[in-house]
C-alpha cells in the first residue's frame, strides 16, 4: 500500500509501490510512486513527457504543469491527451538552454525525468529504436529527415547507422562497454567485428547489427543481448548521459525552497549519475575535493527522499514488463528560488 503522504520536512518514500495507470501512447511507470512523490505540488514539470502520462499524474495532484520533450511526435500527443488546461508544452531536450532557462522562470516545486523510451517510440518501427527485422538504425530522440550521405543525420545529430559506419573501434568498443556493460574484450570483439562487416557493406538496418552481434556472441544470443547493445547505440546518439550530467545541477537550482527534483532511470549508467549527484548534494560540505577552505559554510544542499532506489512491484512488472528495469531516485532541496 502507498504510505500517506507526509509534510515536505518528513516525507521519505517507501521502496515499492504498486502501478496500473495506463495511456495508448505511453505506460506511465512508478505511477503510485510519482502521485506520492508529487503529492501537495503546485508548479510541476515534467521534463520528459513523452504521451503525457506522468503529466497527467503531476496535473492530478494539483500541479500546473510544464511538459518538455526533445520529440516532438511525443509533444503532440501529449497536447492531445491533455489539452491546455494547466499544462504549458515545449518541444526540445530537457538539457537545451532553452529548457533549462524555461523552468527556472516557471519556478517549480517539482520536476521529474523518466529517462526510458516510450512504448510507442519502442513500437514505431520507422524510428529505429528496435531490434525487429528491417528497422531502419536511426534511433534519434528528435527526428528527422534521414540522411542521403555524410553529415551529421538531421536535426537530431548522428543516426546509429553513421555511428556504426563511423566511428572507430576504441569509441565503439567504450560505447559498448559503457552502455551496455559489456565486458571490455567482448566489447572490443563486436567493435572489430562491426568494422569488419562495414567494409564490406555498411550497416544500415536492425538485421545488419543483429548479424554482428550473432556472429560474435553465438545462435543462442537473443532479445536481451539485442536489448542492451541497441540501448548503447540509442545512448551514444542522444549523448544521453551528457544530457543528464549537465542537467541535474541547473534543474536542482531551478527548484523552490523544498522542491523536489525525482529521476527514473533505466540503466546502470544513468542511476550511477543520479546516485552520485543525489548523495553528494546532501553531503555536510559540498564544495569541490581539492578546495583548501570550506566556503559551502557546511550547508548540505537538500536530502535525499530515497533511502535507496524504488523500483516497481510484481503487480506493476505483470502489466507492465517494460518497466522491469525502472528506478526512482528524489532529492529534496533545502533552498531555492524564492516567489
Amino acid at each position: 500500500m502507498c504510505e500517506q503522504a507526509r509534510p515536505a520536512s518528513s516525507f521519505i518514500l517507501p521502496e515499492s509501490f504498486p502501478g496500473g495507470v495506463t495511456s495508448t501512447y505511453h505506460v506511465p511507470v512508478l505511477a503510485e510512486t510519482v502521485r506520492a512523490w508529487a503529492a501537495g505540488s503546485r508548479r510541476a514539470v515534467d521534463a520528459t513527457a513523452g504521451g503525457g502520462g506522468h503529466a497527467a499524474l503531476l496535473r492530478e495532484a494539483g500541479a500546473t504543469v510544464l511538459a518538455i520533450d526533445r520529440d516532438p511526435e511525443a509533444i503532440a500527443a501529449a497536447q492531445a491527451r491533455l489539452g491546455d488546461e494547466r499544462v504549458r508544452y515545449l518541444s526540445t531536450a530537457f538539457a537545451a538552454p532553452l529548457a533549462l532557462a524555461a523552468v527556472a522562470a516557471f519556478r517549480p516545486d517539482r520536476i521529474l525525468l523518466d529517462l526510458g523510451l516510450s512504448s510507442h517510440q519502442v513500437d514505431s518501427t520507422d524510428r529505429g529504436f528496435t531490434f525487429r527485422p528491417g528497422a531502419p538504425l536511426d534511433m534519434r530522440m528528435t527526428p528527422g529527415p534521414r540522411p542521403g550521405g555524410k553529415g551529421g543525420g538531421g536535426p537530431g545529430g548522428p543516426t546509429a547507422a553513421e555511428v556504426l559506419n563511423s566511428w572507430p573501434e576504441e569509441q565503439l568498443a567504450t560505447c559498448f562497454a559503457d552502455y551496455a556493460d559489456e565486458p571490455h574484450p567482448r566489447a572490443r570483439a563486436l567493435a572489430r567485428e562491426v568494422i569488419r562487416r562495414r567494409r564490406r557493406a555498411p550497416l544500415l538496418v536492425s538485421d545488419d547489427f543483429v548479424n554482428a552481434i550473432r556472429a560474435l556472441l553465438g545462435p543462442r544470443s537473443g532479445p536481451a543481448e539485442f536489448a542492451r547493445l541497441f540501448q548503447a547505440l540509442r545512448v551514444a546518439v542522444n549523448d544521453e548521459l551528457g544530457q543528464l550530467e549537465r542537467a541535474l545541477p541547473p534543474l536542482r537550482d531551478a527548484l523552490r525552497p523544498r522542491g523536489r527534483l525525482g529521476v527514473i532511470t533505466y540503466h546502470s549508467g544513468e542511476d550511477r549519475i543520479v546516485k552520485h549527484a543525489f548523495r553528494e548534494w546532501s553531503q555536510t560540505c559540498v564544495c569541490p575535493p581539492r578546495q583548501p577552505v570550506c566556503t559551502c559554510r557546511g550547508r548540505s544542499l537538500g536530502r535525499l527522499l530515497t533511502r535507496k532506489a524504488v523500483v516497481p512491484a510484481a503487480d506493476e512488472l505483470r502489466a507492465n514488463p517494460r518497466a522491469r528495469s525502472a528506478k526512482f531516485r528524489a532529492f529534496e532541496v533545502t533552498d531555492g528560488p524564492e516567489g
